[in-house]
C-alpha cells in the first residue's frame, strides 16, 4: 500500500527543540491542516506557545474575496489575535514582531508566481532578518508537481508588485519550503531560516498522489485541476475578459460578451497546443467581470497534465484574442494612477505587455527563461532544493 505524505505540520515534535520556550506566531488559513484534518492552529496550541496568528489574502478562515483588504481581529475559535498581513500593511511593525519569537507558516501554495502566499512569506521573512526573528516553514506539495518549470522572467524594476516580488516564472516548480531557501539565499533576505520539509514525498508527485486531503486555500481555486489551469488564465485578471470568477470553475473558464463560442474554440484549437482542449463555453457570472452577462468564450480543459504547457497557452490565448478581436479587446486601467496595472504587473515584461514581438519570440523567450530559473533555483545550490530527483 503506498504511503501517504507526511506534511511539515506532522513533524513538530521531531523539531521540539526548534519550538521549545519560544512564543509562536503562524501565518495560514483553512488549508492548514495535516493528513488527518487536523487544524495547524490546534497542533501548535497543543505542542507550542502559540501567542499569534497572521492572516493572508481571503483570511483565516479563507471567507474574503481576491483583494479584499482585512484587519486585526480576534479569533473566536482560539481567542488568539489574528494580525491582518493584506490591509494597511503586508510587513508585520516592530510592535508586532515584539510580541513572538518565531514566524511560521502553514498554507498550500498553488506553484504560481502571481499567488500572494508567497510574498506574505516573503514579507514575513523580511521582518525577521531586520529584527532578529527565526522564521520557519512547514513544508507542503507544490500541487501542479515540481517537474515543470515555465514562464518568463519579471522585470522587477518596473513590475514588482505583490503579485511578482521577485524574478522568478509563473510556473516555478518549487514547495513553500525551497521557494523559502530561494528568497532568503538568491535574493538576500538572510532571516533565521528553518524549513521542516514532508516526508515521502517526490518532484514528480501529483497532489492526487500524495494521498493528503485538498482543501480551498482561496475562494476562486476550489480545485487541482484550477491550478494547473491558473498560470495558463491568470493573465486575464488585468484585461476585459472573464477569467471565470462569478463561476463554479474559475480560471477554467475565459470569455466576455462580444466572443463567439463556437468561433473563438475553433481558432484556438487550431494552434494544437500540447495537452489542452478548448471547448465552447457560454457563461454568465453572478459576480466580477460582467456579473448577470451572457459571455461567450471557452472551457479550458486539461487533457493531459504533463504535456500541457501552461504559460505557453496563456500567452497563445492573450495574443490571439487581443490581434484577432483588437476592436473589443482592453487592458483594464491601473488602480493608481501613473503605476502599471495589474496585467502589467501579471505579464511582467515589455515584450509581452507590448505584444512588440510576435508570438513564436514570445514563447522561445518563454523558454529561455524557464531554462534560466530552472538553473538559479538548482544552484542556489544543492541546499537550495530539499527535494532532489531533478
Amino acid at each position: 500500500m503506498k504511503n501517504r505524505t507526511i506534511l511539515g505540520i506532522e513533524r513538530v515534535d521531531e523539531f521540539n527543540n526548534v519550538f521549545k520556550n519560544k512564543r509562536i506566531g503562524l501565518i495560514t488559513n483553512p488549508t492548514g491542516i495535516d493528513g488527518n484534518f487536523k487544524s495547524s492552529i490546534d497542533i501548535l496550541r497543543e505542542k507550542t506557545n502559540l501567542v499569534g496568528l497572521f492572516s493572508p489574502e481571503h483570511g483565516v478562515r479563507a471567507s474574503i474575496q481576491a483583494g479584499e483588504h482585512l484587519d486585526t481581529y480576534i479569533d473566536e475559535e482560539t481567542g488568539i489575535t489574528v494580525y491582518s498581513l493584506y490591509g494597511s500593511t503586508r510587513k508585520p511593525s516592530k510592535e508586532i514582531m515584539d510580541k513572538v519569537d518565531i514566524m511560521s507558516i502553514d498554507i498550500q501554495d498553488c506553484g504560481s508566481r502571481y499567488y500572494t502566499f508567497i510574498y506574505t512569506m516573503a514579507y514575513c521573512m523580511q521582518a525577521c532578518a531586520e529584527h532578529d526573528k527565526e522564521f520557519v516553514v512547514f513544508d507542503r506539495p507544490n500541487p501542479i508537481t515540481c517537474e515543470k518549470v515555465e514562464g518568463n522572467i519579471i522585470d522587477i524594476e518596473k513590475y514588482r508588485s505583490f503579485v511578482g516580488y521577485y524574478p522568478i516564472v509563473q510556473r516555478h516548480g518549487m514547495t513553500m519550503g525551497e521557494l523559502a531557501q530561494l528568497f532568503n539565499t538568491e535574493y538576500k533576505i538572510n532571516c533565521k531560516l528553518t524549513v521542516i520539509p514532508m516526508k515521502n514525498y517526490t518532484r514528480s508527485m501529483s497532489f492526487e498522489d500524495t494521498l493528503l486531503p485538498w482543501v480551498v486555500p482561496t475562494p476562486n481555486l476550489p480545485t487541482v485541476n484550477t491550478a494547473y489551469a491558473y498560470n495558463a488564465t491568470c493573465i486575464f485578471e488585468g484585461t476585459n475578459v472573464a477569467e471565470g470568477r462569478g463561476t463554479t470553475t474559475p480560471f477554467e473558464l475565459i470569455g466576455a460578451p462580444w466572443l463567439k463560442s463556437e468561433r473563438l474554440a475553433e481558432e484556438l484549437n487550431a494552434y494544437n497546443l500540447p495537452g489542452v482542449y478548448f471547448r465552447p463555453q457560454y457563461f454568465t457570472p453572478t459576480f466580477s467581470k460582467y456579473a448577470g452577462e451572457l459571455c461567450g468564450g471557452v472551457y479550458v480543459h486539461i487533457t493531459d497534465r504533463n504535456a500541457f504547457e501552461a504559460v505557453r497557452t496563456s500567452f497563445t490565448m492573450l495574443h490571439h484574442i487581443r490581434t484577432k478581436y483588437a476592436d473589443h479587446f482592453a487592458i483594464n486601467k491601473p488602480y493608481v494612477e501613473g503605476r502599471p496595472g495589474l496585467f502589467q504587473f501579471e505579464a511582467g515584461t515589455d515584450e509581452v505587455i507590448e505584444n512588440s514581438i510576435p508570438l513564436a519570440e514570445q514563447i522561445e523567450h518563454v523558454r529561455r527563461d524557464s531554462k534560466e530559473f530552472k538553473e538559479i533555483s538548482k544552484i542556489s545550490g544543492n541546499h537550495l532544493l530539499i527535494f532532489k530527483d531533478w
